[in-house]
This record gives C-alpha cells, structure tokens and sequence, in this order.
C-alpha cells in the first residue's frame, strides 16, 4: 500500500506537466476568453501581468509546480475564487451520478452473466450477449439523445435536463425523490456502458470456474446448484470482475463528462468543459489533477480490495 501511495506523487507530477504544456500551448489566447476581442493593448497587456500570463513559459511552469507543491491550485479566471472550492462544490453531483451508475451495473451484470454462465450458448445466453453488445457498441452521447427523445420528450415519465426542477424550494423527502427523478436517466445511460464489460467477465469467469475439480466435487457431494454457483463458484470468477471495476474508473469519469453535458447534470463534467470553452487555466489544471488522483485513488482501493478477497495476491 506504501508503494502505491509513492507512485501517486510522479503520476500527478506528470499529469501537471502534459496538461500544463497542452493548454498553454493549444491554439488561442485565456486573455481574449476573458476580456474579449475589441478591449485596448493596455487592458490587455494588464490582464496578463495580473495572472502571470507575461512571464516565459518555463517561468510559468515553475512557479506553478510550486504553489502546487505548497497545497496552492491557484484562483479560477472566472469564477474569481480558488479552484479546489469551486470543484468541491461540484463533485458530490458527479460522486452522485458515477456511483448509482457503477452500482447499477454492477447489480444488473452480476446476475446476467450468471445467466449467461449456467445456459452457456443457449438461447439466453445468446439473448443476453446480443442485447449488452448493443448498449456497448453505442455511443454515450447517442444512447442519452436516444434516451432523452424515447423516455422523457415522447413518455414524459422522467425529467430532461438539470439535477432539480428549475424554482423548485422543495426540501427533506420531496427533494430527495426530486433528485432521484432527475438521477434516473443520466445514471441508466452511464450504467450502460460498463455492463457490457461486466457481464461478459461474469460470464466467463463462472465458465470456467464451473468446469473445474472443486465444483464438480461439491456437485457429486450433492449440494444443490444454487449454493454451488454462489458459494463455490462466484467469489472467484468476480475477483477479475472487481480489478476491472477499478480498472476502468477513468472510463466511468469519461463518460459521466459526456453524460453531464447531455443531461445539463452540474457536476465536473459541465465544469470541465466551460472551462476549456472560457480558457480557464488554473481551474483546468486543477480539475486535471483531480480526476488524476481519484483515478489513482480508485486503483489503489480495487488493489486492495483483491488482495482481500484473494490471498495470492497478498502471499505474491
């Protein structure tokens, strides 16, 4: 667990560096984004000189690296306050959304692949297979248009856009139901995407855990299918199931960008992109550096969580 802390530190050091390099490099000016085209060179010229825009690049990247180092991401361009307050207040929505989604893949692909699993190349097996390479062949963005235009325009049973109704003073448990309204389509879309992956690994994990010794042991002992399956064969076909989960946490983050955007959904996602739309360096730099390190954080926690669960690893 030490060493993977360790590793944490040249990972976002290196994040800091490339995204550092690629904004200040990409075409266009963060003082045009702000001021806009038709102010005067003095204005300009004072622009620069209030955020450090003057000063040659190794310049800038220095002094970056360090008031990083000093726990300092810097003071947003546009929202005029630091950069770690304003993604604060943003990733409780985004935890909201990539949680119920993984949760939601998770309880769904589970029992599918299991499914799959005991009816290896029948028709439910084919059936299941046919219908999550649909959901992982599709694009984000066309499966939350898709799913905007079928479920919320065309049925009216679930709300469009945003996190809350607009105006809404509800509290307490109206609130709560209110958010969840608003939850359900965003987090079905995203959820989507990774049970295709989920229920394929289910599915070939228990194949191949249920052609082994100990499995047809117990069955020639009598034990019923069910406790087989569960209690003999499931713990260890889910163990690549669970690297993967954390494996793939980038993804997850990804698509909840896309999925914000669709939805209007007020988390990172929507903050990451006014961002890049208004050249707001310093909060593009820390919005970077934290998506690196949840990342990071992610696999560091699937690591341990295997190493639990199978004493190989830990023995290794």
């Amino acid at each position: 667990m030490l060493r993977r802390l360790l590793q944490v530190v040249p990972t976002v050091i290196g994040i800091v560096l490339v995204g550092f390099l690629l904004i200040h490099l990409a075409p266009g000016d963060p003082v045009l984004a702000l001021a806009g085209e038709h102010g005067d060179a003095e204005y300009y010229e004072f622009m620069r000189q209030r955020f450090g825009l003057d000063e040659p690049l190794p310049e800038q990247l220095i002094t970056y690296f360090g008031r990083v180092a000093a726990g300092d991401l810097g003071v947003s361009y546009v929202h005029g306050r630091g950069t770690a307050q304003v993604i604060v207040e943003r990733v409780p929505a985004t935890m909201l959304l990539t949680g119920t989604a993984l949760f939601l893949a998770v309880i769904v692909s589970i029992p599918l692949g299991a499914i799959a699993a005991r009816n290896a190349h029948g028709t439910k097996d084919i059936g299941i297979n046919a219908s999550v390479l649909v959901f992982f062949s599709a694009p984000v963005f066309w499966m939350g248009q898709l799913a905007i235009l079928a479920l919320a325009l065309k049925l009216g049973v679930l709300p469009v856009q945003g996190m809350a109704s607009a105006g809404s003073a509800a509290t307490g448990w109206p609130y709560i139901v209110d958010v969840l309204r608003h939850l359900a389509l965003p987090a079905l879309v995203l959820a989507s995407q990774e049970l295709a992956v989920l229920v394929r690994l289910t599915r070939s994990g228990l194949i191949d855990e249920l052609a082994r010794d100990h499995i047809r042991t117990a069955r020639a002992k009598g034990i019923s299918e069910s406790v087989v399956l569960v209690r003999h064969a499931m713990p260890r076909a889910l163990m690549p199931v669970v690297t993967v989960i954390g494996a793939r946490a980038g993804q997850l983050i990804a698509g909840a960008v896309v999925v914000e955007i669709v939805f209007g959904w007020p988390g990172i996602g929507r903050l990451l992109l006014t961002s890049l739309q208004t050249r707001d360096t310093p909060l593009l730099l820390a919005l970077f550096i934290a998506i690196s390190f949840a990342v990071t954080l992610a696999n560091l926690v699937t690591d341990l969580v295997h190493s639990s669960v199978d004493p190989r690893v830990r023995l290794g």
